[in-house]
């Protein structure tokens, strides 16, 4: 592995087959719709992260992907499919299992001006590469005032799957989003999950980009914009999934698709909610959110992981310091419950947020906990 990247970033700059191979990156001039405007196919999440490094790599020669069984294996949910194949062990690296080493070979790779993809198993097994991550990659920019960037991006499963216990259930979201330098993509749809992962990629500052794996198999409706090659979504920008009247409510991940639902089901008690997927963790689309609260009078946070510190704290505090005059009931947070995951199936539902939960929460906000008709 050593031998490979001092192969690839030698002192006297890139070798004669990067260098010849080096394509000079087409930019869009302007951020594709946020909407699926013209949606003409159904796509998994899995095959939209899969075409998202095939055209990056494709159109950009520094680009190379690195991880355990992400070669041969073409990784452990199949996202690098056929990646290796196309590119050669040169561009798709098979590491041994220490996510410390070929975290900060990665790092050190794109101190050189290559773009590291490294992908974790799973963003738990990231806490053994935590100090590259942090110390190495998201302050190099700032403590080198401006002149040593670090293009590289840490991606892989994050927060609950199913029955894999304590260990292997936790949400990364806040965890990094308090860490300046960062930049925190949490994807929902496979439009997301294109759009924010190329968009990653080109990014000059690392990127932590937490997928949900329970999503890689869904499907979504992909506008034929997202299908381009240049298609890329703005980072620190939400999405209003859907618009409402009377109740905010924000989600990442797994958690928009839950909102969705809860939201399907206030219709039909009456209750208008809109839904905002956050898509960007840091930087935070504050404007959004708040631009909704004043239109709602209303807010419920949705998020998988712990409660104390979490997404939804800073969400909320945002809004009591921007908003706080437009409020007409308080900030109801959904979150995971304050403990390590429980590994029994049963216990496990009630450590994670559920539909139920948010519905009975946006029905606290508008003051709908008890039925209009018992009320009366």
């Amino acid at each position: 592995m050593l031998g490979i990247i001092r192969q690839k970033v030698g002192s006297a700059g890139f070798p004669a087959s990067i260098v010849g191979q080096a394509l000079q990156r087409v930019r869009p001039t302007a951020f594709a719709s946020r909407n699926y405007s013209t949606a003409a196919k159904e796509m998994t999440v899995r095959d939209a992260l899969n075409s998202a490094l095939d055209e990056e790599m494709s159109a950009d020669p520094k680009v190379f992907l690195m991880g355990e069984e992400v070669g041969e294996y073409q990784g452990a949910y199949k996202i690098s499919k056929g990646l290796l194949e196309k590119y050669g062990p040169e561009r798709v690296l098979d590491t041994p299992i220490t996510e410390a080493g070929f975290a900060g070979i990665g790092v050190g790779a794109a101190y050189y001006g290559l773009r590291p993809v490294v992908e974790f198993m799973t963003f738990n097994f990231s806490m053994q590469a935590i100090d590259h991550i942090i110390n190495s990659a998201a302050k190099s920019n700032y403590m080198s005032a401006g002149q040593l960037s670090v293009p590289i991006v840490f991606r892989g499963p994050n927060g609950a799957a199913a029955g894999v216990g304590a260990q292997h259930s936790q949400c990364y979201a806040a965890w990094y989003g308090s860490c300046p330098g960062l930049k925190v993509l949490a994807p929902y749809s496979s439009e997301d999950a294109r759009g924010l992962l190329k968009a990653a990629i080109r990014d000059p500052d690392p990127v932590v980009f937490l997928e949900n794996e329970l999503l890689y198999g869904e499907s979504f409706p992909v506008s034929a914009e997202a299908l381009d090659s240049s298609f890329v979504l703005p980072i620190g920008k939400a999405k209003i999934e859907r618009e409402g009247k009377d109740v905010t409510i924000t989600a990442f991940s797994k958690m928009v698709g839950y909102a969705l639902k809860a939201a399907d089901i206030l219709a039909k008690e009456g209750i208008s909610a809109e839904i905002i997927n956050l898509r960007s963790i840091r930087p935070l689309d504050r404007s959004t959110i708040n631009a909704s609260v004043w239109k709602t009078n209303r807010l419920v946070t949705v998020e998988e992981g712990f409660p104390q510190h979490g997404v939804g704290a800073e969400i909320c505090m945002s809004v009591i310091e921007e908003s706080f005059g437009y409020l007409d009931a308080p900030v109801e947070r959904i979150a995971g419950a304050d403990v390590p995951m429980p590994y029994a199936a049963n216990l496990e539902r009630m450590a994670v947020p559920q539909v139920e939960d948010i519905v009975r929460a946006a029905k606290r906000a508008c003051y709908r906990s008890v039925p209009m008709a018992a009320a009366a």
